[in-house]
């Protein structure tokens, strides 16, 4: 075979296919050469004039450059099966995707690691996995399953696993837990994302130490620099529910850009169907005055060279022929992809086949206590109460502290100050664990909403006003198997279920697109106001982004890393 590819690359045998008279994106020597690209068994073979092949096209002036990388996605937070989500992304250009599969491990442990694996298989889209590091994320919440040291290694040395996934639990790194330094050790000579957001000082130092290399939780420049100064690589996230491109741009500069990568993170199908994937943060960066060729390196040769997969991200002798036809660097408007040399998408629509598949199943995942009635009454205890405050197009939250809204004798919601009830019930092994809290910031006049989705552990999470509907979503809920609920006096408005894991749905990305708009506008009829009510809920049980989350056991003061009363003495 490799001399097979010697002598193609020579002219000797005939290529198999050449793309002519594009502009390449040289992601190596920050050129744009007007020259033609060979192709054989999938990888490139020249750069060059005077090829001859079995299929040629003419590119006509249109720009060249390698697929998109994405450095760090929940695939599940798309609502879709993976062969359902490389269908919506690899017509954007996105050939490689880097996913860290802890929303489905958390729920079913190895069981969910193994089902997205072999999902990803037969699709036009390379999938890298990091291993979770963190299920559960925090010792505050119940998940559905718990991964050590011991559980994860065994599968650290496959092929498609480049390292270990965003270290959150950097509590846990501080202390020396000895789990965290189990898992921290047996990665070897492969890659540990980090997820510390906020963390400064001493404490990033030992953070770094510990040989954690990336973080993707910058939100402002100064906490992105620091990081950059003490030798992390920054993934720049454009999610859903966060937004921190156009906040940390400012900072890449043409002789600090290849420290920079792109990533989505957790990115709704809403968004991936509207705005884009990848394609549209390098459309933005670029838009934003970031050379073109450094906004195209930082979503491909960056991450390549980050996580040490030589044969992508660039186009040269010897890579991978994954590439991106577009037809101008202010647009970024993708007209071909191809991946390992085949034709896979043209004008933003996928043309390929996905090969019959084996059936896979997984079993149920709503283990959740049947309810009798009062299990939203909560009754005050004192004259003020802490409340979680949104923060818009962030997940981290502000910990207010606001007098009660009472009537009774038990709290009520009060959306004349915007104050909603909220809800955690744990739903992995059917116990009576409920925590519950406040929060301002919705909007909410009426209703209920409730969703299994609620990072990370994944219990079920509802708002309301009234205890009819908070029970009528929940009841909802449980018997779809999960999914998400909007409820107004008793009637289910809008629900979209989600039978694999309470995460995703079976149906392509385009229905369940249409159904989360559906619940958007359902929940608009709520009185709910912000751009995204469902990925904002289901933030609102992550104990490691600060400052106040709220988990079946509780609320949870994050930057103290402990539970806090719900109310102040």
């Amino acid at each position: 075979m490799i001399k097979d590819f010697i002598q193609a690359a020579r002219g000797e045998i005939r290529a198999d296919l050449v793309l002519r008279g594009g502009r390449v994106v040289n992601v190596f020597s920050a050129e744009i050469l007007e020259t033609d690209v060979a192709v054989f068994r999938g990888q490139i073979v020249g750069i060059g004039s005077g090829y001859q092949a079995e299929e040629e096209v003419d590119l006509h002036g249109l720009y060249l450059c390698p697929g998109f990388i994405d450095s760090h996605v929940h695939i599940e937070s798309s609502m879709v099966e993976v062969p359902q989500f490389a269908r919506a992304v690899v017509p954007l250009g996105t050939t490689s995707v880097v996913a860290d599969p802890h929303e489905i491990a958390n729920v079913l442990g190895y069981e969910g690691i193994r089902f997205m694996m072999d999902s990803s298989k037969y699709n036009p889209l390379d999938v890298f996995f990091m291993l979770p590091s963190c299920v559960p994320a925090t010792p505050l919440e119940t998940a559905g399953s718990e991964l050590r040291a011991f559980d994860i290694f065994p599968i650290l040395r496959e092929r498609w696993v480049l390292g270990l996934a965003e270290m959150m639990n950097y509590p846990g790194v501080l202390a020396c837990d000895p789990d965290v330094l189990d898992k921290l050790k047996i990665v070897s000579d492969k890659r540990i994302d980090g997820h510390a957001p906020g963390l400064t000082g001493r404490d990033l130092n030992a953070y770094v130490a510990a040989g954690i290399q990336s973080d993707h939780e910058c939100t402002t420049v100064e906490e992105a620099r620091e990081k950059l100064q003490k030798g992390m690589t920054v993934m720049i996230r454009e999610g859903s529910g966060a937004r921190n491109l156009l906040s940390l741009l400012p900072l890449v500069r043409t002789d600090n850009e290849r420290r920079f990568l792109f990533c989505t993170d957790d990115r709704h199908p809403n968004e991936i169907l509207r705005e884009g994937h990848i394609n549209y943060m390098v459309r933005t960066a670029i838009r934003s005055g970031i050379p073109p060729i450094a906004a195209i390196r930082m979503a491909t040769l960056n991450p390549a060279e980050y996580f040490g997969l030589h044969q992508h991200g660039a186009i040269a002798p010897g890579r991978k022929a994954d590439l991106v036809v577009f037809d101008d660097p202010q647009t970024v408007q993708v007209r071909r992809v191809y991946k390992a040399g085949q034709l896979v998408a043209l004008d933003g629509a996928a043309v390929y086949e996905v090969p019959a598949r084996p059936p896979t199943s997984l079993r149920s995942s709503m283990n959740l206590r049947w309810l009798e009635g009062d299990e939203f009454t909560i009754p005050a205890r004192g004259r003020q109460c802490r409340v979680i405050g949104l923060i818009p197009d962030q997940i981290a939250t502000e910990s207010l502290v606001m007098e009660c809204p009472r009537e009774n004798g038990n709290l009520v919601t009060d959306t004349r100050r915007d104050i909603v009830r909220l809800y955690v019930l744990e739903r992995h092994r059917a116990s009576d664990r409920i925590g519950y809290g406040l929060v301002h910031g919705f909007g909410m006049q009426k209703g209920a909403m409730a969703s299994s989705i609620s990072h990370d552990s994944h219990n079920v999470i509802a708002l309301g006003v009234s205890d009819a509907d908070l029970r009528k979503a929940v009841t909802a809920l449980q018997k779809m198997g999960g999914g998400i609920v909007v409820v107004r006096d008793g009637t289910v408005l809008e629900s979209l279920e989600l039978p694999i894991a309470g995460l995703m749905s079976n149906r392509p990305l385009e229905y369940v697109s249409a159904k989360s708009r559906d619940l958007i506008q359902a929940a608009r009829s709520l009185g709910i106001g912000i751009d995204d009510p469902l990925m904002t809920l289901s933030f609102l049980a992550l104990p490691v982004i600060p400052k106040l989350k709220l988990t079946d056991r509780g609320l949870v003061d994050v930057d103290r890393f402990t539970y806090v009363d719900l109310f102040l003495e």
